[in-house]
């Protein structure tokens, strides 16, 4: 069965083959193993399975069966557990700060694993917002042949006969803080929106990087909308584990995959289907992993040139289980290559080209999740990238659904969001303004914490049309209304918003991509001069050093220099 496989050239070698390795190999026959299941290729099957959230709860059981295929296909199965940290539960509160720092150590976690390990290939499974890029820069990084799972959706829940996710409660919270939900109706309603296993059903973060991942070509096609509770879900985690030894048998690598044309594939394809806007940060710092310069402009070049077509919440009606009975993604991209949107030449975990997959999709005229890109919700993209005075280095912004693409209006600055979220549950947000959350950047937060609990309040009392907010902070994929984040430079690297004070007046285009303090600059050079940064409470531990490493948002808020700087690469050791 290994006869295919050569170890000699293959990472495992270094603690499985030769007499030196005796002791290693000790090791594993304590746990069971043959001397022909030693001799055949390590593969890591990654879990970020736990009992955090119902995003990660059947991740274990799913890689537990991929152990079949990887048998299957004639490699030993190593599986290992790494972290999350769930948005849902983290939201709102300092947890959240925590996030995005969680995408890192995700991504180093795994790769700590396998470098100590000399696993030789890879099979990653993820649920939450952050586990998704996590575990594709793991694998980026590494670059061992790797085929990314994701967990799948939660189906919808139902109330008063309407579907229903967990943004439906965060809204919910406002309308009880406006006084037009009884407290009896909010908890009847937090008791039957999220119904069971499963990442957050509307077209946020988990299913926008869902939909990355088979988009850029590291995810088996059609392989990742199936809801978590499906058990086509099995048979997706036994194909990757069998076909990652195909991979390993042609040396097919994820940079191999995924180049420059397949990240702009990606980005194309959130802004077609309305995806979060973390994707203009999980996207620069994948294809850093991989030696790619592809920062926020990048992206947003490809989003304000890619047309809106998929009716998706939260800017529109479907959820992750009806775009999988519609098609999945590849019913998406099928209509973006026929329109020439989308590049068919980058290589897939197929063995084939992203053409060659699509050309084996049949477009369906009868699903109502998709429209054709002859016939688009709208021309161009769900996502817009903005650039101005206020935001030098970018901001980003989610258009999806939204009617109203100017704003312009005097500013009310808050120092973090706790102050924010006090002024919206007070009733203190005047209507016509724009509310600026600053301190929450990478660096400054630190942790760039996501905004849901204030923008969703904002929205559940009538707001949400009626003001702006922005923020050097992030926004939850689930988040919908005139909100801008990434704001960069972020205040806490002396940017712009951090100079803004309450009554400026702040300009928005959406349709142009402009962001503007229109304050003097003259009086700008007065307000630097007087300028100190924000103080944080973290003086050490994990988000001690994630300040001190952490890089702008335009580039993906990494923490280090990525493949540019490589002087050897792990798979080839």
């Amino acid at each position: 069965m290994t006869a295919k496989f050569d170890k000699s050239k293959l990472p495992s070698r270094h603690v499985s083959v030769g007499p030196e390795r005796a002791p290693h190999r000790s090791y594993y026959y304590a746990m069971g193993l043959s001397e022909e299941e030693i001799a055949r290729p390590f593969v890591a099957v990654a879990s970020a399975g736990n009992d955090s959230a119902p995003c990660n709860t059947t991740l274990d059981a799913q890689a537990d069966v991929c152990r079949t295929g990887v048998e299957q296909g004639g490699g030993m199965p190593r599986r290992f557990n790494t972290i999350t940290v769930t948005d849902g539960i983290a939201m709102g509160h300092q947890g959240m700060k925590s996030s995005l720092v969680s995408r890192e150590v995700i991504a180093d976690s795994v790769e700590v694993s396998v470098r100590g390990h000399c696993y030789d290939a890879l099979v990653g499974f993820a649920g939450c917002d952050k586990s998704l890029p996590g575990m594709m820069m793991a694998m980026l990084r590494l670059n061992v042949p790797s085929i990314f799972v994701y967990g799948g959706s939660i189906l919808p829940g139902t109330y008063r006969g309407e579907d229903v996710t967990v943004v439906d409660v965060f809204e919910a919270v406002g309308q009880h803080a406006a006084g037009n939900c009884p407290l009896k109706d909010l908890t009847a309603l937090e008791k039957v929106a999220c119904p069971g296993h499963g990442a957050c059903g509307g077209q946020f973060t988990a299913n926008t990087m869902a939909c990355v991942g088979e988009a850029i070509g590291l995810s088996l096609p059609n392989s990742n909308m199936a809801p978590a509770p499906n058990r086509s879900r099995e048979e997706v985690a036994i194909a990757a584990g069998k076909q990652v030894m195909t991979l390993l048998e042609k040396n097919l690598r994820p940079r191999d995959i995924c180049t420059r044309a397949a990240f702009e594939n990606a980005a194309r394809v959130v802004a077609a289907t309305g995806g979060s806007t973390n994707a203009a940060l999980h996207l620069p710092a994948m294809a850093s992993e991989a030696g790619i310069d592809f920062d926020l402009f990048d992206v947003a070049e490809m989003f304000k040139s890619t047309p809106y077509i998929a009716d998706l919440k939260p800017g529109g009606k479907y959820v992750a289980k009806d775009m999988h009975e519609a098609g999945g993604v590849y019913m998406a991209m099928k209509t973006l290559l026929d329109g020439g949107f989308l590049n068919p030449e980058p290589m897939t975990v197929t063995g084939k080209t992203l053409g060659e997959n699509i050309d084996e999709i049949t477009w369906n005229p009868d699903q109502k999740v998709f429209y054709d890109v002859k016939t688009p919700i709208t021309p161009t993209g769900g996502v817009v990238g903005l650039k101005g005075s206020l935001a030098p280095e970018g901001a980003i912004v989610k258009v999806a659904g939204m009617e109203r693409l100017q704003f312009t209006g005097p500013a009310q600055v808050f120092e973090c969001e706790e102050d924010a979220f006090a002024a919206v549950e007070a009733r203190n947000i005047a209507e016509g303004s724009v509310v600026v959350i600053r301190n929450e950047g990478p660096k400054g937060g630190p942790g760039m914490r996501e905004m849901l609990s204030t923008t969703a309040a904002l929205y559940g009392q009538g707001m949400g049309e009626k003001v702006a907010l922005i923020t050097d902070g992030r926004f939850s994929g689930a988040t919908r209304g005139f909100c801008i984040g990434h704001v960069g430079p972020e205040a806490a690297a002396g940017g712009p918003i951090g100079l803004i004070k309450d009554g400026d007046m702040i300009a928005i285009d959406a349709e142009a991509g402009t962001i503007d303090l229109l304050v003097d600059e003259a009086e700008l050079e007065v307000r630097r001069k007087d300028w100190k940064p924000h103080r944080n409470d973290y003086g050490a531990g994990a988000l001690w050093r994630y300040a001190q490493n952490v890089g702008p948002a335009y580039k993906g808020a990494l923490t280090h220099p990525g493949a540019a700087a490589e002087s050897h690469v792990y798979a080839d050791i």
